[in-house]
């Protein structure tokens, strides 16, 4: 077995490195006898883990000269925040998880994730469009694990008409996306039942 994918045998946390900061994840079940080491807890809240990371990743895509983030809705708002303001960038575009009253002509893209059980969907407004359109993207997230997320901000952030030059994120879990050119920090691994 690949330390991306590893057997579960009750554990009940994994212990993270990323760069010089060590956090300790809780084991939780996605389903199928399928378990992750739920970041949530540094993603939601840990601002010394969030300044650290966002300032590592920041330093990773910097050769790429990113004109724009764009991150999906809602864990990964504060680290593109910071990643953001470490490139120097004003702004950052986040692709929100629902149509809202005030969105002109939305575009939309479909998405399925480990994480979540019902297909969801990504949003960018009018202004987020044209705020897009023709500039050097980097599409982050906090973990890329299955992949269907950051396929779907592609999609999303094509249609927009930006130009894609980096893909990033904290961590690669699981092996889905080895093979895939994406920045990352650290692994997590994907856990089964025998």
């Amino acid at each position: 077995m690949s330390n991306l994918l590893q057997e579960y045998y009750g554990q009940k946390t994994y212990t993270t490195v990323v760069g010089e900061i060590r956090r300790v994840l809780p084991v939780t079940e996605v389903g199928d006898g399928v378990y992750i080491a739920s970041n949530a807890s540094v993603i939601l809240g840990d601002v010394e883990f969030i300044i650290y990371a966002g300032k590592l990743v920041a330093e990773r895509i910097r050769e790429y000269s990113v004109d724009v983030i764009v991150t999906p809705e809602a864990k990964s708002l504060a680290l593109a925040y910071e990643v953001a303001k470490n490139l120097g960038h004003s702004k950052y575009v986040v692709a929100r998880k629902s149509v809202k009253s005030y969105m002109k002509n939305p575009l939309i893209e479909r998405v399925r994730s480990i994480t979540t059980k019902e297909e969801q969907i990504l949003v960018l407004c009018e202004e987020e469009v044209k705020y897009v359109k023709d500039r050097r993207v980097c599409i982050l997230d906090d973990v890329v694990s299955t992949g269907g997320t950051m396929k779907a901000l592609e999609r999303l952030v094509k249609k927009a008409g930006g130009n894609i030059v980096c893909r990033a994120a904290i961590w690669l879990e699981g092996p889905w996306m080895e093979n895939e050119e994406i920045i990352y920090l650290s692994t997590l691994p994907i856990f089964r039942k025998k």
